[in-house]
């Protein structure tokens, strides 16, 4: 039987559906996934044996070896991730992708039993895809439930298209062109070339796997083809990180290299094994003809005597992408939220928490700085002061536009609950960071106009100070732990606050008529009132926020209005009013 027209509209369909399967698996599992992925990042550690378990783990997940090594280069481009980390999760990932190939295998089974029937794709896709179909559209349906249908019903697709694919091949096996073909696919260079440029193209080793899977079941694909087709295609699948790091900083690129290099000295170091076989042994095996489940074993072998070769070598593979991408005395940190990370947004959501503690930090630790400036000014530090201000504020204009990109995406509730609380807080964060300069410009004109102020302003100021260093060290803390008893803490400080500003006040403008104070101290030491007044203000924002978020209240004022009726708040209040109190 000869091939026909609509044999290759067959496998070209065929073709489509494998692919947009495998693209709407690989999408709803990264999203189902999210929240593991997330806590995986967090429990991360510097050990390799950990980092080869979470490749492997992240890409068994979602099925795709070019997507884990994305991320990768996304968190090492935006700091999330050290380069070192990131070698040992890129090999991981490389053994993950293995566990495609073993699902595809179950097109090839065959038998007579009602048990291997049911193994067979064609019996049980049509009830995982009715299921799929019944979690989409359900009129109540959760978001997860939404995902968990989409991957079924993807993979309901991606088998479909295996099984018209291998169809459409059949009538190949009588064309000696194609026999003719593989034939030629057995020079190991050729069946490298071929396998790398596949897979480039398509952007998957899984997916290329998948059709030479379905290409066996013509018989004309022998063990001698197949296993340097395999190896090219992990050379191939290296593009796609590659493509990747284009625009990233150095670290990123030394990423995607190591990818890159890992793969090429793996498929060499096995080339030369696999050639000096052929030469000096007679291995029948390579002439027969090849079928999918033996594709899964040469490619799970392979990829694992690779892993195997190169996993003692870490440290040279980090060498090599050190002296590929070579530093320069001109590189300088950035603040970087990589939009790499969009494509599995509960890891964006997460690396913008992270961001947003580090911006906090960064306000907290620029405010220490201001207030050494209210007891000594030095201009030197007020520059430090003024270059860490835009800092702050590059933090403020990068995160708020990749929160605001970030929210547009398909997010779980409590990802989209923690990025509306994201772009509430920068304001906040970055406002206090605004007061605080504030507070170290005064200092800088009251000492260029030679003022002072008396010592009992001065005795004043330290305990508000005090008490403003504690509410935004609280808030910071808070922030960095999501710790509803620190946040809770927070509104009765405040209160504190704000009566030692009013007391302040009346007790600075007793001392201004009985002289003790000039017109001119007075007003610097009322405008240094109010930047203290309103960074404390913002950090009851924070927490008012944060409150009403963890106990799902979506009025934040009515909230902090019922919290200041409760008895621990009283008790917190006056602990608050006991430790900060001013002298007279």
């Amino acid at each position: 039987m000869n091939m026909t027209i609509f044999n290759v509209l067959s496998l070209i369909g065929g073709l489509a559906l494998f692919l947009f399967g495998m693209n709407v698996m690989g999408q709803a599992l990264e999203k189902a996934a999210g929240n593991s992925l997330k806590g995986m990042l967090e429990r991360m550690s510097g050990s390799p044996l950990r980092g080869l378990l979470m490749g492997m783990g992240v890409t068994a997940v979602i099925q795709s070896s070019s997507a884990t090594t994305v991320m990768v280069v996304g968190f090492v481009n935006s700091g999330l991730m050290q380069l070192r980390q990131a070698i040992g999760i890129i090999m991981g990932a490389n053994i993950g992708t293995t566990v495609t190939a073993w699902i595809l295998s179950l097109t090839g089974v065959d038998g007579d039993s009602l048990f291997i029937k049911l193994l067979k794709p064609s019996s049980f896709t049509p009830v995982l895809a009715l299921i799929g179909i019944v979690l989409i559209m359900k009129p109540k349906k959760s978001t997860r439930s939404a995902d968990i249908g989409t991957v079924l019903l993807g993979f309901a697709v991606l088998m479909n298209g295996m099984d018209t694919m291998s169809a459409a091949v059949k009538p190949l096996a009588s064309s000696e062109g194609f026999t003719s073909l593989f034939l030629m696919f057995e020079n190991p260079i050729l069946g490298v070339l071929a396998g790398a440029v596949l897979t480039a193209i398509i952007q998957s080793s899984s997916a290329s796997v998948g059709i030479l899977q379905a290409l066996s079941a013509t018989g004309a694909v022998s063990f001698a083809a197949a296993v340097p087709i395999i190896m090219g295609q992990n050379i191939g699948t290296c593009a796609t990180a590659m493509l990747s790091s284009v625009g990233t900083n150095k670290n990123a690129r030394r990423a995607a290299l190591v990818h890159l290099y890992f793969n090429l000295i793996g498929t060499a170091v096995c080339l030369v094994l696999f050639l000096g076989a052929r030469a000096f042994l007679h291995i029948a095996l390579l002439e027969q003809a090849v079928d999918a489940f033996s594709i899964s074993v040469i490619h799970t072998i392979f990829n694992v005597s690779c892993t195997v070769i190169l996993f003692p070598m870490q440290g040279l593979l980090e060498k090599l992408a050190l002296r590929s991408v070579r530093d320069s005395d001109e590189d300088k940190p950035l603040v970087m939220l990589d939009e790499r990370l969009m494509q599995t947004p509960a890891v964006a959501v997460e690396r913008s928490r992270v961001a947003l503690c580090e911006m906090a930090d960064a306000v907290l630790n620029n405010m220490l700085l201001c207030f050494t400036q209210l007891v000594e000014p030095d201009h030197k530090v007020y520059e430090q002061i003024c270059e860490a201000e835009e800092t702050i504020d590059r933090y403020e204009d990068e995160l708020g536009s990749y929160l605001v990109e970030l929210s547009a995406l398909p997010l779980t509730d409590e990802d989209s609950r923690l990025v509306s609380y994201a772009l509430h807080a920068i304001t906040d964060i970055e406002r206090i960071g605004d007061h605080a300069v504030n507070l170290a410009e005064r200092s800088q004109d009251m000492k260029a106009a030679n003022l002072a102020f008396s010592d009992v302003a001065k005795a004043h100021l330290t305990v508000i100070t005090d008490a403003l260093n504690e509410i935004v060290t609280l808030t910071n803390n808070a922030l960095h732990s999501w710790n509803e008893e620190l946040f809770a803490r927070v509104e009765p400080l405040e209160q504190v606050i704000d009566g030692l500003t009013e007391q302040m006040k009346d007790f600075h403008i007793a001392r201004l008529r009985t002289g003790e104070c000039t017109l001119e101290t007075g007003v610097a030491f009322n405008d240094l009132l109010t930047d203290v007044e309103r960074m404390s203000d913002h950090c009851s924002n924070l927490a008012g926020y944060a409150l009403a978020d963890i106990q799902h209240h979506r009025n934040k004022h009515a909230f902090l209005d019922s919290v200041k009726t409760k008895s621990n708040f009283t008790t917190l209040f006056e602990e608050y009013q006991q430790k900060y109190f001013l002298n007279v």
